[in-house]
């Protein structure tokens, strides 16, 4: 356990010692405080979902820019090697990594607690269940897509190649219930399911259903696990 923590601590700091990380953070509060404004006035209600429904946006956008170095850019430097030497198991690399990429996601989570405080100020009465379901969802949304950075760039030494791969496969996986159009009904059912955005819409209006938290579960262990025989393949090469 203290190795993977280690780990993740390097990976965090690397985050904050690049200037990328607070560029994305200002243009990250930029963009979400600009769609609170408009919803808060557009509305006239203390209501987050439609927040919660464009953050998954956002976060489909800036993943790969997060998440393209982890492995990749390790790879291109031939200073993964060099890890892959050490006394620690490809499990603690890999979480080690993730769990240091997801640290900066709920940085830029805990960025965004400036909007409820606000409902506050204006003394609004927000429905804090559904609210906090909705962070619930927005979080494990963009855990999920940061499961995916990971893998992406175990696959390759080019960061640019592993962040266009994180961002189209995320896309796809988004974009799944629009193809039950051209499939039977119950293919639909099954697309709707493996749509990431489906389940995270179900929380942001306050649905907590253990079938939605499972799923996202076995999504990121799916991921995980696929990173770490990638990466066990390439000590064999």
């Amino acid at each position: 356990m203290g190795k993977l923590l280690a780990i993740a601590g390097r990976e965090l700091r690397a985050y904050f010692a690049s200037p990328l990380a607070y560029v994305i953070a200002a243009l990250f509060m930029l963009v979400s405080g600009y769609l609170f404004s408009l919803i808060l006035f557009a509305t006239r209600q203390a209501d987050m979902r439609p927040l919660f429904q464009n953050l998954a946006v956002v976060f489909l956008l800036i993943t790969p820019a997060l998440t393209m170095r982890l492995i990749a850019d390790e790879r291109s430097r031939s200073t993964f090697e060099m890890l892959m030497t050490r006394p620690i198991t490809d499990v603690q690399i890999v979480v080690g990594k993730y769990l240091g990429a997801l640290g900066y996601l709920v940085f830029l989570m805990a960025l965004t607690l400036v909007f409820p405080v606000t409902f506050l100020l204006v003394k609004a009465n927000p429905d804090w269940y559904p609210m906090l379901s909705g962070y619930l969802g927005t979080f494990f949304l963009g855990a999920s897509f940061m499961a995916i950075g990971v893998l992406a760039s175990s696959l390759t030494a080019n960061v640019a190649v592993a962040a266009i791969a994180t961002f189209a496969i995320s896309l796809v996986i988004w974009l799944l219930p629009s193809a039950s159009s051209i499939v039977g009904q119950q293919a639909s059912g099954v697309l709707e399911y493996l749509s990431v955005i489906s389940h995270q819409d179900s929380l942001s209006r306050g649905i907590i259903d253990t079938s939605d938290l499972l799923f996202y579960v076995t999504f990121i262990g799916t991921c995980l696990y696929m990173t770490v025989r990638s990466i066990n393949v390439s000590r064999w090469r």
